[in-house]
């Protein structure tokens, strides 16, 4: 009966299969448009419409995974952390940059067993120099810090580990590292002014010396940097934060029923002139006359976003010598430095100061007895992910996928079957931007970093995810940031062995 049956029905997929696939073809478009501006016969910009081909979702998949990494590493005490991280362009070269380090205390430590982990992800702007140097060095520089608090230097003794220290640690080696980066070519200047040059301000051309452009580059151009340190043997968790990358945790409570919700706590703030935090302290470090212009639109003098930055020297040195290094370091490179802006009176404007908050990892600020605190996750991400998704989004998406969400479930279904609740409130730094009621989210990624990403960039909606991706550098810039995820989450276990190997001791 079904070698009978299966005649016709071959016969009518042969008869009506040609025009379905022609159908589906002609309607699912290969190619999409864009308004570009182009010159114009006189050379003014005007604006125009652009035809860009349209990437499979293979190919998007590719993108997506492409720049990956994750791990899982069990420690004394029965503590199971896992990480995932995900970077996507949409500058040619990617500007952003990520590091981790495990650190294992020394035997000798008071406060020890345990281990210090590293994570962070650095938003860089103006090119990737600043954030490609702290991504190779920026947690060495915390790193160094905590030793010499913890076991002394030549110059100290070993100080009292506390919350109050270990946050001021942490901030210290940020603040110390810019000012090395900052200083780095001035110092190559003046090895190379003999005292004739200084008295005479004979400005020498060292263009072609070997640290003219690795200098120069790392300090003018400019980087956000976040960092989470968690402190496996006292359960401390510190977020240092310099500009606008956010931390946000997420933290399972379950009721005695068996229901429950995700709290959402954010960890950091958003530092621009948008934030009144910001605007307040920008206005209080500058004399009266400025309190207009030191943030102009929500941006520094008008001009750059984010408060907090490594790097940035366009907004930190003082004019005349902004106008020394153009002179011996750019101008034989035909790379002239941007003039100062022109509200530039009494530098610096930007610190790489960063804001370090501490908690524990219980994250135990509910006074419901009734609450049992169970999974926790943190999520640190540049403002790539946040120009696109709430806190309580992220929070929501990642919870979802932890509980083993699949498939497509729509925006309206999602905060029923992941609902959240509030912890400390975001502190937004941007004009915000409402995502949509309507559509849906996609969980079908293996890895959290990329699951956020994808939904940030479209989610459910296949098309607009396609389009999206499709939109090549610089003009995708419009439309889109380089985007890094970090999500970090642990379990607490009993009996579970220590398994991970560390190549470094703090």
């Amino acid at each position: 009966m079904l070698r009978r049956l299966w005649k016709p029905i071959a016969a009518t997929t042969v008869v009506i299969g040609t025009p379905t696939y022609l159908y589906y073809r002609y309607n699912n478009p290969q190619t999409f448009d864009l308004p570009v501006k182009i010159p114009g016969a006189d050379g003014t910009p005007v604006m125009s419409t652009k035809t860009f081909p349209l990437l499979s979702l293979g190919a998007v998949d590719e993108r997506l995974k492409a720049n990956t990494k994750s791990d899982t590493v069990t420690h004394l005490g029965g503590v199971t952390w896992k990480y995932s991280t995900a970077s996507v362009a949409a500058n040619d070269p990617l500007e952003d940059a990520h590091a981790e380090a495990i650190i294992a205390r020394e035997p000798s430590d008071p406060k020890g067993p345990g281990d210090w982990l590293f994570f962070a992800v650095m938003d860089g702007h103006s090119g990737p120099h600043t954030s490609r140097l702290l991504s190779n060095t920026l947690i060495n520089a915390v790193v160094l810090q905590l030793s010499s608090l913890i076991h002394g230097s030549p110059k100290s003794k070993p100080g009292v580990q506390n919350p109050e220290s270990i946050s001021f640690a942490i901030q210290n080696a940020f603040t110390k590292f810019d000012e090395e980066l900052i200083n780095a070519p001035l110092k190559v200047l003046a090895s190379n002014m003999d005292n004739e040059s200084l008295k005479k301000k004979i400005i020498p051309d060292l263009s072609q010396h070997p640290l003219a452009l690795p200098t120069m580059y790392p300090a003018v151009s400019g980087s956000c940097a976040l960092m989470a340190v968690f402190d496996t043997a006292q359960k401390d968790l510190y977020v240092a934060c310099s500009g606008d990358s956010r931390a946000v945790a997420g933290i399972w409570e379950e009721l005695e029923n068996g229901t429950g919700s995700w709290r959402v706590e954010v960890l950091s703030e958003d530092q621009t002139g948008r934030n009144p935090n910001e605007l307040k302290r920008m206005q209080s470090e500058h004399p009266q006359d400025e309190a207009d212009n030191v943030i102009r639109n929500g941006r520094v003098l008008g001009g750059l976003e984010p408060t907090r930055a490594f790097g940035d020297a366009r907004y930190k040195w003082p004019r005349e010598v902004q106008e020394a290094l153009n002179q011996a370091f750019m101008v034989g490179n035909d790379q002239p430095l941007r003039p100062p802006p022109s509200l530039f009176k009494t530098p610096p404007y930007v610190t790489a100061t960063p804001v370090v908050t501490h908690r524990k990892f219980s994250f135990d600020g509910s006074s419901d007895a009734s609450k049992h605190l169970g999974s926790r996750f943190v999520v640190l991400a540049t403002d790539g992910l946040w120009d696109k998704l709430s806190s309580e989004e992220v929070v929501a998406l990642v919870g979802g996928h932890l509980k083993g969400l699949r498939g497509t479930v729509s925006k309206t279904k999602l905060q029923t079957l992941v609902p959240t609740s509030s912890g400390s409130p975001t502190v937004e730094g941007k004009d915000q931007v409402k995502g949509k009621v309507e559509g849906s989210w996609s969980f079908g990624d293996d890895e959290l970093s990329v699951h956020l990403i994808r939904n940030a960039f479209g989610g459910g909606d296949v098309y607009g995810l396609r389009r999206l991706m499709s939109i090549p550098s610089p003009l995708a810039r419009r439309y889109r940031d380089d985007t890094t995820v970090c999500v970090v989450w642990w379990d607490e276990q009993d009996n579970i062995p220590k398994t991970a190997e560390f190549k470094a001791k703090l």
